[in-house]
């Protein structure tokens, strides 16, 4: 009894100490921004009357499509971007992720219930004669057979939330993993429409750059030919000479950096480069969006997938500070055990062959040097961590908002210029070739009209196509409207 009473003693002052524990740290998730806006920015852009040149308005409070890029009314997009869903191996690799992810939470869940083990055993056992006497007199090799048949159950109290921490570690582990899969899927589209409009972009301005290259090349040999017969000077060959070569060397970037386009678009939907789907995509083709959503800065921490995986790796951070701070208390567990136990299978369960044992108890480290504290003090940290990061990344999602906004204004407004520079050069040579025709000028200074003219028409292209892509980057900026998907998804 007094061994009893001791023991019920150290269980108790074992308790008194894990009640003396500070409690751990709170853990608040920092509030969501206050801002109304991204800065003051017009109502709509500017237009200008040119295929991708319409006036786009700006609705705050609109809800974002879950399949935007239908908005460009492109089946040939839709199809591309469907095919992509379909086969990119990164999309595959998320979701792997997140079965895992999903899988591990249950693990962890399942830690708070009891578990029970089933075992059969069967010995064969041989007592020596000055060990014991023999087990049964007619058998003088005191040879005999043991067959066991036990069920163990365990159970560990959660006293003091110890597994519901490392519980709510992996939930939100999983809540992560996610967002980080809706991430994967939302930059995959993304990079899929941004790639066909740059991909329609430079063909148009390629077929332009081209244009040029030929007026330049009737320039070189107009000023040939007038430099033969004494009526320009071999300075004006060297220049026309050097402007036909600058206009060639404008093409190779060009088609460079298109050749990468359509391999981008290989990667992207899961080939090699030698299966590139086709690229030949026309800016005519495709419309412009012109009613735009743009989401509250309040809402958007919760439309960007990366913002909502860095909340939730906060709350795993938050959880992990609780494992580490309930690590420092005491441990309680239960076990059982009954079984029955005899020398033949025949008795195995008869009278007097059955055997049971319980078991409480209570652990409690006392000195290790600072390793418990220390390893709460890192998960703090860790904490902290995880809490700038989401500051930082939510400050960075509002940033690309306010960036893709800017870019549209800048964009609308460089077209509307690029576009009154056209109408004056079209204006120019309409004039020069009817004053050709009268023969007040000569055929250099047509040819001249019509190679400013293909530099405005260049000019015009690379503005069209930088509307578009920049649409493109404000609805992946705003979370790609994930929440109101309908088509096939990563898995969940």
């Amino acid at each position: 009894m007094k061994v009893k009473g001791r023991a019920l003693a150290a269980v108790a002052l074992l308790a008194l100490t894990a009640c003396k524990q500070p409690l751990p740290p709170a853990t608040p998730v920092p509030p969501a921004p206050t801002a109304t806006g991204y800065g003051a920015r017009p109502p709509q852009t500017a237009s200008a009357p040119v295929p991708g040149g319409e006036a786009q308005r700006f609705i705050a409070g609109l809800d974002v499509p879950g399949q935007w890029w239908t908005l460009f009314h492109s089946e040939k997009l839709n199809a591309l971007v469907n095919r992509a869903i379909a086969a990119n191996p990164d999309v595959t690799v998320a979701q792997a992720a997140l079965r895992q992810a999903r899988e591990t939470y249950y693990a962890q869940r399942s830690s708070a219930y009891p578990t029970a083990q089933g075992s059969a055993s069967v010995s064969r056992q041989q007592v020596p004669t000055y060990y014991a006497p023999p087990l049964n007199s007619s058998n003088s090799e005191y040879v005999y057979g043991v067959h066991t048949i036990s069920l163990d159950v365990a159970y560990t109290p959660d006293v003091f939330g110890n597994l519901r921490y490392q519980t709510a570690s992996a939930g939100a582990a999983l809540t992560a993993q996610r967002f980080m899969t809706e991430a994967t899927y939302l930059t995959l589209t993304s990079n899929v429409v941004i790639t066909v409009l740059q991909a329609a972009g430079l063909r148009a301005q390629i077929a332009t750059a081209k244009r040029a290259i030929a007026i330049d090349q009737q320039l070189l040999d107009l000023t040939r030919a007038q430099r033969t017969y004494a009526q320009a000077a071999g300075l004006d060959v060297l220049t026309q000479v050097s402007a036909l070569r600058a206009a060639q060397a404008a093409v190779p970037p060009l088609e460079k950096q298109l050749a990468q386009a359509r391999d981008a678009l290989a990667r992207l939907v899961g080939v090699s480069p030698d299966a590139a789907p086709d690229a030949d995509f026309d800016l005519d083709a495709l419309h412009l969006p012109d009613t735009l959503p743009v989401s509250l800065p309040s809402s958007l921490v919760a439309q960007r997938p990366d913002i909502a995986a860095a909340e939730a790796n906060l709350a795993q951070q938050s959880a992990e500070v609780g494992v580490a701070y309930t690590n420092r208390l005491p441990n309680f567990s239960i076990t059982a055990q009954t079984a029955t136990q005899a020398l033949s299978l025949g008795t195995l369960f008869g009278a007097g062959t059955f055997l049971s044992n319980l078991t409480a108890q209570v652990t409690q480290t006392f000195y290790d040097h600072g390793t418990l504290k220390h390893r709460e003090a890192a998960a703090i940290a860790g904490y902290d961590q995880a809490a700038a990061t989401y500051v930082g990344t939510t400050l960075s999602g509002l940033q690309n908002v306010a960036d893709s906004l800017a870019a549209l204004d800048a964009d609308a407004d460089a077209l509307k210029a690029a576009y009154d520079a056209q109408l004056a050069a079209q204006k120019a040579l309409e004039i020069v070739r009817r004053q050709q025709s009268l023969g007040a000028v000569s055929s250099l200074v047509t040819l001249t009209a019509e190679q400013a003219d293909a530099q405005a028409e260049l000019n015009v292209a690379q503005a069209r196509a930088n509307r578009y892509m920049d649409t493109a980057a404000l609805f992946e900026a705003l979370g790609g409207g994930w929440w109101n998907r309908t088509e096939t998804a990563p898995e969940h």
